[in-house]
């Protein structure tokens, strides 16, 4: 079986791989990562890097900083920590961007950080943006920054991929904002969750950089961890524009020389024709016209001729953020507001998604045809999209924004609504005082399929245990049968913020939010076996320790969050993917009402052979070689840094 552009692109970044080995979804790596991206949050992951004994930057030209959430906030503590993260990144040698240069994605993009084929990580969720020029990108938690700073690499475990084809082109209007949200709505029950996408077929062609840009960015609120297209020639082209632009202002930008350019098609990884996907959807974009996401919710769709009909009254828009803050966006905002005037009684706020972005909207005049018209113009940030600084939303108030998310009190006020939609529509909204079509198209009515593929049969090989590690572990099968069952259900949030608590008392606290009667039930030694997306929801890491101090060995489910399972490795604790497993238990217990059910049922997990036995029956898990392995020996992803360290 070959590989797909992703396994191959992990491969090559991965480190202390055996000879001649191919990497496939599943697999446990650890990552050297041609950058790692920190924002605001440079703040926190700097106590974290000193807490684990690093005193120095393993490779200074791996991490980029920049500010880009709080921009707004002049109050006297955010000028500190914001001149405190400035002062460490002077003194490691580190390249920083200040406050309102833009959002750091955007500079990530624009400035040659990011290229076709390479793996760059961020410390934010959106960092799948990063696949819209053919790269790696996917998003890491602070504790992986950390570890990157101090050591040049992380471990990662490659997810299920799938492939989207999109067919045909888009009909004139519709924007890479209508196709994800489309996506979205149209799949939308959990099909991609935690997987990792590769973007393919014959409609990519028409797609301009900045909408694969808006399509790849929002991969994330679909559920997946990888967006990635195709390096091609609209690649190629942005990237020549940007050299040209730098060389224009006298800019000497290494990462964008003539000659790194001709590489980039030279080393972009093709899949094998006998490539595997755990998925294939196809979508016809001539099928898309514009639709509105919400209020409050990602994956409710209305096809704009519908809603506009509804005549909703809006409050305020937003043209900004990282998702729609680029010139296309500007343009077409531009092009709908030409000659009008916001309405009266609405708040148009316009963000750029950079100091470049801001520049050529200026030039070429659309920064003064929105200005003119009646927007707002806000510093280049993130702003408004994520609840800080000016233009937030009030009880009550309605808005249609050009952000990614819309989420309850995300941009303001729990008790406001949002909708998401194209920079075309929140312009012809802000005009019409209501959320309005800038053109009337008739829906056509998506079309779409998804084939899931039979999963690959799994080469039979033993697998080395390293000293520490368990072979094997036996145990009762405690059924926990909820799917999307969240971190609040397993450890909650009156636990959460008490740092006092012993891990007796952590453990004690396990699954209270969940079922009460839980802790009479469970015994030292089980094992767990939950559902499906196990522990969504916060990243809060008690919800992985509590189990463990409660005297579980480890956890058997469906599926997981990807934050749960890097908490739970991170700290030592197995956490293994059955689904056969699963489904069985389920299937014979779904009579029984109790959320936590003693099954009597003992299983035997043989790490060597990669497999559960229970009752006779042999049922496969992923292998968990020498990178899982290590975390749970040493006890968690700390202990393995100090020991990279010589800390240890």
């Amino acid at each position: 079986m070959g590989q797909n552009r992703i396994e191959k692109i992990a491969e090559r970044f991965a480190i202390g791989l055996p000879k001649n080995y191919k990497v496939r979804s599943g697999d446990f790596l650890t990552i050297q990562p041609a950058h790692v991206m920190t924002h605001d949050n440079t703040g926190a992951v700097i106590p974290k890097f000193k807490s684990i004994g690093a005193t120095k930057i393993y490779n200074p030209a791996q991490p980029v900083y920049g500010l880009d959430h709080d921009v707004q906030n002049e109050e006297p503590e955010n000028l500190a920590k914001y001149a405190k993260i400035e002062a460490f990144a002077k003194e490691h040698g580190i390249v920083f961007h200040p406050a309102k240069m833009g959002i750091v994605h955007q500079l990530m993009l624009e400035n040659g950080f990011v290229q076709p084929g390479s793996f760059v990580v961020g410390s934010d969720s959106h960092s799948n943006i990063y696949g819209a020029v053919g790269a790696l990108g996917t998003p890491v938690v602070r504790t992986d920054a950390a570890a990157i700073w101090a050591t040049g690499r992380t471990w990662w475990q490659v997810p299920e991929i799938v492939k989207v084809n999109l067919e045909g082109r888009l009909r004139p209007g519709v924007t890479g904002k209508d196709v994800i949200i489309a996506l979205i709505g149209y799949f939308n029950k959990d099909e991609v969750l935690n997987g990792a996408i590769e973007f393919d077929g014959d409609g990519l062609a028409s797609l301009s950089m900045d909408q694969r840009m808006t399509i790849s960015n929002m991969t994330t609120e679909w559920g997946a961890l990888v967006g990635l297209i195709p390096y091609d020639e609209t690649t190629r082209a942005f990237f020549v524009m940007r050299a040209e632009e730098m060389k224009k202002r006298g800019i000497v930008n290494p990462r964008l020389t003539p000659e790194i350019i001709r590489r980039f098609e030279a080393e972009n990884p093709q899949p094998d024709p006998d490539a595997f996907y755990a998925k294939e959807f196809t979508f016809d974009l001539g099928s898309v016209t514009p639709h509105v996401a919400g209020p409050n919710e990602v994956k409710k769709i209305t096809p704009l001729s519908e809603i506009s009909g509804q005549k909703v009254k809006i409050h305020k828009a937003y043209l900004l953020s990282c998702v729609n803050g680029r010139l296309e966006d500007m343009a077409e905002a531009a092009r709908v507001l030409k000659g009008g005037k916001v309405h009266p009684e609405v708040k148009l706020y316009v963000a750029a998604a950079s100091a470049f972005v801001q520049s050529e909207a200026q030039r070429l005049g659309y920064w003064d045809i929105l200005m003119k018209a009646g927007a707002i113009a806000l510093p280049t940030g993130c702003g408004p999209c994520i609840g800080l600084g000016e233009g937030l939303l009030e009880p009550g108030e309605v808005a249609v924004s050009a952000t990614n998310r819309n989420f309850k009190g995300r941009m303001g006020s729990p008790e406001a609504f949002a909708y998401l939609a194209s920079p075309a529509v929140v312009a012809a909204s802000a005009m019409a005082g209501i959320i309005a079509a800038p053109e009337s198209m008739a829906p056509a009515g998506l079309r779409g399929a998804v084939k899931i593929n039979a999963p690959q049969a799994q080469v039979k090989e033993r697998i080395e245990i390293r000293d520490g590690f368990p072979g094997f572990i036996e145990g009762e099968l405690l059924l926990v049968p909820k799917d999307n069952l969240n971190t609040d259900g397993i450890y909650g949030k009156d636990f959460t913020y008490k740092d006092n608590l012993t891990p007796e008392e952590m453990g004690r606290a396990a699954m209270l939010n969940y079922d009460p009667e839980f802790q009479n039930i469970v015994e030292v030694g089980d094992l767990l076996v939950g559902g499906w997306n196990f522990g969504s929801g916060s990243s809060r890491e008690q919800a992985a320790t509590a189990l463990k101090y409660r005297g579980i060995q480890m956890v058997i489910a469906g599926s997981y969050s990807q934050t749960y399972k890097r908490n739970a490795f991170n700290n030592g604790f197995i956490v293994v993917e059955c689904p056969e497993l699963v489904t069985e238990l389920r299937e014979k217990y779904c009579d029984m009402k109790a959320l936590t059910i003693r099954t009597s049922m003992k299983a035997r997990i043989d790490f060597e052979s990669s497999e559960i036995s229970v009752d006779g029956k042999k049922y496969s898990i992923s292998p968990l070689r020498e990178v899982a392995q290590e975390l749970v020996a040493l006890g968690g992803f700390e202990a393995v840094l100090r020991q990279r360290l010589g800390l240890a």
